[in-house]
Formats: structure tokens, C-alpha cells, sequence
């Protein structure tokens, strides 16, 4: 009986941790609507971080392609005086990015809700 209780507990403390952390990193980076993402997109540094056959599948005009496993080593390139805005196919993948922005001491740091795949704007793409 004690054994069980202990797995409970160990378990509960484990489900803590792990909701605790992702809300840490849900605000390392403010999530914007469409309409709002669309609203500054000439006066921001637009990120894509997805992979680069995705990228020039389509991409957001005017985004720069920073594949998410390159992300730490590029992220010195970007300007910490404006604001930083990322997107991926889904919306998972500029929480991690945002974290090591603001991590490296970025402010300004914005996100794509639902990532590009809802995106009823522009594409660019290689074929085009």
C-alpha cells in the first residue's frame, strides 16, 4: 500500500514539473492572432524555423529561415532592439526559440498562433 502511495505522489509531483516548465516557456513568447502578427510585419525581424525545404516550399514574405536545429548558433545575427517574430508549421517550435531569445536577453519576442499552417496571407515560395 505505501508503494503505491509513493508512485502517486512521485507522479503528481512529476506532472507539476512538467506543467510548470511549459508554462515558463509559454511566456518566453507572446503568442499573436493573424490579424496581429500581419499588423508590423515591414518593422520586425520575421523568423522562420522551420526546416529549409519547408521554407521554400512557402514562407511568409519577407521571412528569414533560421531551421530550428541551427536556431542557438544563428541567434546571434538577429537584433536585440527590435522585435523578434517566429512562426513554424505548427506553432510548437518558437516556445523553445523564445525561450533561448530571452534567455540571451531579447524582449520584444512574438509568436504565430497555430504556426503557418493556418495562415490565410501571402506565401512566397520558390515556385512563384
Amino acid at each position: 500500500m505505501d508503494t503505491w502511495l509513493i508512485i502517486l505522489l512521485a507522479s503528481i509531483v512529476i506532472i507539476l514539473l512538467l506543467v510548470v516548465n511549459g508554462y515558463r516557456n509559454m511566456k518566453s513568447v507572446k503568442p499573436l492572432t493573424e490579424e496581429e502578427f500581419k499588423k508590423d510585419l515591414r518593422k520586425v525581424q520575421l523568423i522562420d524555423l522551420r526546416d529549409k525545404e519547408k521554407y521554400e516550399y512557402g514562407h511568409i514574405m519577407g521571412a528569414r529561415n533560421i531551421p530550428m536545429m541551427n536556431f542557438s548558433m544563428k541567434m546571434n545575427s538577429l537584433r536585440k532592439d527590435m522585435p523578434v517574430y517566429l512562426y513554424d508549421q505548427t506553432g510548437r517550435l518558437p516556445y523553445r526559440a523564445g525561450k533561448m531569445l530571452k534567455k540571451a536577453g531579447f524582449k520584444d519576442v512574438y509568436m504565430l498562433k497555430n504556426g503557418i499552417s493556418k495562415w490565410t496571407g501571402k506565401i512566397k515560395s520558390k515556385n512563384k
